[in-house]
């Protein structure tokens, strides 16, 4: 038997997701149902393992339970190749970059000053700038862990409501940001989440808002995780 007719056919109904707000309520999926919803996260060496890992399984899980189809895939700046986590796992990244071909960004987080990781890509330069030309109508720019440092020296958090993992909340601050001390905050166009394992978090919230609260269940149900934590909205 299937992974999923297991899974589909031993879950009860009725696990709920405490997540509200303004920009929460506004379900209506980019560009309606009749197309894909297309997610792009972004690879760089040095990225945080739980930080890449966490939504691309919520979203895939997403796709079992919603008629729509999801797509989701890693991306990298420059041409496809392989890239190198945190911790050692190497991951081929087929896409290169092509943001015009997303309806949700993730931005990842990672590494430490001196490694591999946000502040050699901050260094280089190359991603920052390629984010900081990314935004457009009816994308959703969003982050987790320390990647919100990354959309914030792109120039994409400025005066804006963000949070990020706990030890770069004053980095954000001092780069523009207004940090709340939420698990997931929600500007509407601009969604952030905290520290590593709140990718999580981050991709239950945008899948009951972009799919519906009964899809964002279904995934739970399937992690056997209940989305935790403060999600703040205007």
């Amino acid at each position: 038997m299937e992974r999923r007719v297991m899974l589909t056919g031993g879950m009860a109904a009725g696990l709920g997701t405490l997540i509200g707000g303004q920009a929460a309520a506004e379900a209506a999926p980019p560009h309606g149902k009749d197309r894909p919803l297309r997610v792009r996260i972004v690879m760089f060496d040095g990225v945080e393992e739980q930080d890449f890992i966490a939504p691309k399984e919520v979203f895939s899980l997403a796709g079992w339970y919603t008629e729509r189809e999801i797509d989701v895939s890693y991306m990298v700046h420059g041409r496809p190749r392989l890239v190198t986590a945190a911790f050692g796992t190497e991951v081929r990244v087929k896409h290169s970059w092509q943001p015009e071909t997303a309806d949700v960004i993730i931005v990842p987080g990672g590494g430490r000053p001196g490694e591999l990781g946000i502040w050699a890509e901050i260094e280089n330069g190359a991603l920052p700038s390629a984010l900081a030309a990314a935004p457009r109508p009816r994308l959703i720019m969003s982050s987790l862990c320390t990647g919100a440092v990354l959309l914030a020296v792109a120039g994409l958090v400025d005066g804006r409501p963000c949070t990020t993992h706990t030890v770069a909340k004053q980095q954000l601050t001092s780069r523009g940001g207004i940090v709340k001390n939420a698990r997931v905050v929600d500007d509407g166009d601009l969604v952030t989440a905290a520290g590593i394992t709140s990718g999580l978090d981050l991709g239950l919230h945008l899948v009951k808002r972009l799919l519906g609260a009964d899809v964002a269940i279904r995934v739970e149900e399937a992690l056997e995780y209940q989305a935790r934590g403060t999600v703040w909205t205007q």
